[in-house]
């Protein structure tokens, strides 16, 4: 029988469907309407949904005042450190729910600020390690899971913020034009890392 899997803060379907195209029980919740047309999509609050108890939550938290690639803004525009605040209140709160309602968890989030509010992630992965041509250095925080193991390794188009050849870009993700989307298709979790959540958190600790 699978898993009960809720990925919290998840609107593209994309990790919610490698977990259920593995016979899992996977639900996928955000406030936003599921970018698939699934059913299996919980429009709502996913700090109450967490609170229903599943096997294994994957959260996502908002990540635009978070990351280290937005934090600069903050000494040029002081209104956006309450933003910071609130943003970093949720994702505490997505921890404490997630110890009280799952049995394992982990939360994603790109590099920033909660490895100094929270604590240290156990894992960085990247794209590139998991098929994706792309780079995206990224945190897990986990709880009763095992770090993810690279699966396929492809040379990216960037790593560490310089260019492998003269004629490579950086990740598309990260070069997306300004537009009412851009967030939501920044945060997107990549495919490879999205099966590589399915197969690998889903097997018994060895």
């Amino acid at each position: 029988m699978g898993m009960r899997v809720l990925v919290a803060c998840e609107s593209s379907g994309v990790v919610r469907e490698a977990f259920r195209k593995r016979g899992h029980d996977a639900w996928s919740c955000d406030l936003l309407p599921a970018d698939d047309g699934s059913p299996h999509h919980i429009q709502g609050d996913a700090l109450e949904v967490i609170m229903r108890g599943w096997d294994l939550v994957i959260s996502h938290p908002p990540c635009t005042y978070l990351c280290s690639s937005g934090l600069h803004w903050n000494k040029r525009r002081p209104e956006r450190e309450e933003s910071t605040q609130n943003a970093a209140l949720f994702f505490l709160e997505v921890v404490r729910r997630c110890n009280s309602f799952a049995r394992s968890w982990a939360i994603e989030n790109p590099v920033g600020c909660m490895s100094r509010l929270y604590r240290r992630p156990d894992q960085y992965v990247q794209p590139y390690e998991y098929g994706d041509d792309a780079s995206k250095r990224t945190c897990l925080w986990l709880h009763n899971l095992m770090p993810l193991r690279p699966t396929r390794f492809v040379t990216p188009r960037l790593v560490d913020g310089k260019p492998r050849y003269a004629n490579q870009t950086d990740s598309g993700q990260n070069k997306l034009p300004p537009s009412k989307d851009r967030s939501k298709l920044r945060s997107k979790t990549y495919q490879g890392i999205a099966d590589a959540m399915a197969e690998q958190w889903t097997q018994p600790k060895r």
